[in-house]
This record gives C-alpha cells, sequence and structure tokens, in this order.
C-alpha cells in the first residue's frame, strides 16, 4: 500500500483548457474507459466542445486533482436543482478518475472529501453518483462514505453523431 496523501499534498482546482487532454487520458486508462474514450493527438474537437460548455455553465464543476502541477485526478460535480425534497438541490459527481500510479494513496478519498464538502456548502440535501456495475472495488469505496445503493439506475444510451451537439 502506498503512503496515503495528504490533503496539503494536493492542489484542487477548476480544470483548464490546458488540463483537456491529460482528463480524457484519465477517462481512458482503464478497460471500460478504453472502449468508449479517443486518447490522441490532436483530440476530437467534441472533447474542447464539452469542455466549453461545462466551464461555460456556473451549476458545472469539473475539478482536478494536481501534485506537483500533474494532473493526478478529476471529477465532475454538477448541481441539480430539483421540486422535489421542497425544491431542493442535488450534487451529482461523475467522470471520477485517479491515474494509475496514485491509485490507493488517498486521492479518490481527498477529491471525494472536497465534493461532499463543496455540495454542502452549497446547500445540497443530497450527493448522488452511478457506478458501472463492473466496477466493484469502486461501489465499495462509495459505499465507505457512506453511499448506499437505494435505487435502480437504468441508462439509455442513444446514437448520435461522433461530432455532435
Amino acid at each position: 500500500m502506498k503512503e496515503p496523501v495528504q490533503l496539503s499534498d494536493l492542489e484542487f482546482r477548476a480544470a483548464n483548457e490546458g488540463d483537456v487532454a491529460a482528463i480524457v487520458g484519465l477517462l481512458a486508462a482503464d478497460p471500460l474507459g478504453a472502449q468508449r474514450e479517443r486518447s490522441e493527438e490532436p483530440l476530437p474537437k467534441s472533447y474542447r466542445r464539452a469542455f466549453e460548455a461545462i466551464a461555460a455553465d456556473p451549476n458545472q464543476n469539473l475539478v482536478v486533482a494536481c501534485a506537483a502541477d500533474a494532473v493526478v485526478g478529476v471529477l465532475q460535480l454538477t448541481f441539480i436543482p430539483y421540486l422535489t425534497y421542497q425544491g431542493g438541490w442535488r450534487a451529482q459527481i461523475e467522470g471520477v478518475r485517479v491515474a494509475e500510479s496514485w491509485r490507493s494513496s488517498g486521492v479518490g478519498r481527498a477529491l471525494f472529501e472536497w465534493a461532499i464538502a463543496r455540495a454542502e456548502e452549497r446547500g445540497c440535501h443530497l450527493v448522488q453518483l452511478t457506478t458501472d456495475a463492473q466496477r466493484p472495488d469502486a461501489l465499495r469505496f462509495y459505499e465507505s462514505f457512506g453511499f448506499r445503493a437505494t435505487h435502480h439506475g437504468l441508462k439509455l444510451h442513444l446514437t448520435r453523431g461522433a461530432e455532435s451537439p
């Protein structure tokens, strides 16, 4: 097991356009991501368009964890207003990845603690996420924070062109 990372060893910041290639590299660096992401030079334009839309939306937070100026982790935190829970807000965590050389060092835990604290600061009543059924280690990790599988999640993949919207 690696030495635990101290929160003071990491910088959490909003991703910038210069981070997009590193983020896509993290997303593609596992068996599931390798099937759907294209970490190549130049990056497909769709990634830049998605980054621009995320950066322009005040309810989207694409956050990177950096150590010595290298991107070692990423997650997207989305704030969603609902009419349920008396007009409450939820935080959705997606796209969580930690560089392989940094896994089991505490980077993921530090990212989640940071994200949960942001959700509390925004007055969210709930933090939610989904995880692929093929990722049992990720499920155990999320459960260690108190996440519980209280609902069945369903997805419908839609056919679209590679360069849309």
